[in-house]
């Protein structure tokens, strides 16, 4: 009952945010609705005196959720299957390449230089270790396919960049996570064999495990899709591979998001290259579109109203703004290295590369991840830090990329 209670008042309160956008402010959903709630935070906090037990009510619920559970064990999952049913798989072999580079060997390149910076350039007097700038590196590091797929979605960008962003962000979360854990170990004196040779395991047995999943659960529910042409069966298909492709992936020890991505990629190609009636299409792209749009507003909500729960803010205001500089830069050096020496089909202009640096958001996965890192002297800083990074990644590159792109196309 305490579950349903706190879900049914997420619901409520983004619904009502939601209908507040579209009524008054006109934003792209997701961000409308999480700018609301940092709002009504900001106006809790600053009137608390009045409103003591509304405070502390919402302060709460927010706390009564596991946020890393909810969003990496439930949410992400449903969010990427909604997301990769509609990716193009042409489009996406067109652009294999880049895509791969930039979910992989741009992650760490990031990591790399985030962590070095944070670690070397003063900011503040944080004093972390280096080991936790790079943890702080490696979890922000990531593009987030829920900010990232939600915000492409009212930007007007080159469908080959489109495909380019979305896949990199779609993809990357293998490779990410997996950095993260090592690190988490190293920073936590975990005792675990950390050669080159158990972690290069380790990632092939997350990120190929979680690939290979994916192409089974795809294939056999197409299959399963191809001999039926009823709306409703096919809905209950597509939720089994979700649900049950997750419970899967943990019992395995792979990548749950990575078997998300492949499934929804295939089973989404299906419906274009089969026959499937108007009807049955129509039900199956609706039903994930509104999930989409449901678990995002209630993820963006969770997002501002977190504001709530981060002790000190006002102390990270300097070190935030200088990471929020720091992370925009080695998204730069990650992206600019690998167009720089990787020979690809295309050439990458500088307006692309400024176009991919700028459309990199970042969202929930890193505040999950930041508050997956076990209680010490550095979480709460880890925590902040990274908040003033997803805050300006959504809403301040989330609202420009678009114009951004279009100035930078006009140009070239």
């Amino acid at each position: 009952m305490e579950l349903y209670y706190s879900l049914s008042v997420l619901i409520v309160l983004a619904s009502f945010f939601a209908y507040l956008n579209v009524r008054f402010l006109k934003l792209p959903s997701t961000i409308g609705v999480m700018v609301i709630a940092m709002a009504v935070s900001i106006f809790l906090v600053v009137f608390s005196k009045f409103l003591p037990n509304t405070l502390h009510r919402i302060s709460n619920l927010i706390h009564g959720f596991d946020f890393t559970e909810l969003l990496m064990g439930a949410m992400l999952n449903f969010l990427l299957f909604a997301g990769a049913i509609h990716i193009n798989l042409k489009d996406l072999r067109e652009q294999r390449a880049p895509v791969m580079v930039f979910s992989s060997v741009s992650v760490v390149i990031s990591t790399f230089v985030v962590g070095t910076l944070v670690y070397f350039i003063p900011i503040a007097d944080l004093n972390i270790p280096y080991i936790y700038c790079l943890l702080f590196g490696a979890l922000i590091s990531p593009t987030d396919p829920v900010a990232v797929l939600s915000i492409l979605k009212e930007a007007k960008v080159r469908k080959s960049l489109e495909t380019k962003i979305a896949g990199e962000s779609l993809f990357n979360d293998g490779v990410a996570v997996v950095v993260f854990a090592v690190l988490l170990q190293l920073a936590q004196g975990a005792s675990a064999d950390l050669t080159p040779l158990n972690v290069v395991w380790l990632f092939i047995k997350e990120a190929g495990g979680g690939f290979l999943l994916g192409i089974i659960l795809g294939v056999t529910a197409s299959r399963a899709l191809r001999k039926i042409d009823d709306y409703k069966v096919s809905v209950l298909i597509t939720l089994s591979v979700v649900m049950g492709g997750y419970l899967i992936a943990r019992a395995l020890h792979i990548s749950g998001p990575l078997t998300m991505v492949i499934a929804g990629i295939i089973i989404g190609n299906f419906k274009r290259r089969f026959i499937m009636s108007t009807v049955t299409k129509d039900y199956l792209d609706k039903f994930w579109e509104l999930n989409d749009e449901i678990l995002n507003a209630i993820l963006f909500l969770f997002i501002g109203f977190y504001l709530l729960v981060i002790k000190n803010l006002n102390e990270y205001w300097f070190p935030g703004l200088a990471c929020i500089v720091l992370v925009l830069f080695a998204r730069f050096i990650s992206i600019w290295i690998p167009t720089t020496f990787i020979p690809f089909k295309e050439r990458f202009s500088r307006g692309t590369i400024k176009i991919l640096v700028w459309g990199g958001l970042r969202g929930g996965v890193s505040i999950a991840l930041a508050l997956s890192i076990n209680d010490g002297p550095y979480k709460d800083t880890i925590i902040a830090i990274t908040y003033f990074v997803v805050v300006f990644s959504i809403i301040v590159q989330g609202l420009t990329i678009g114009k951004v792109a279009g100035k930078i196309l006009e140009k070239s």
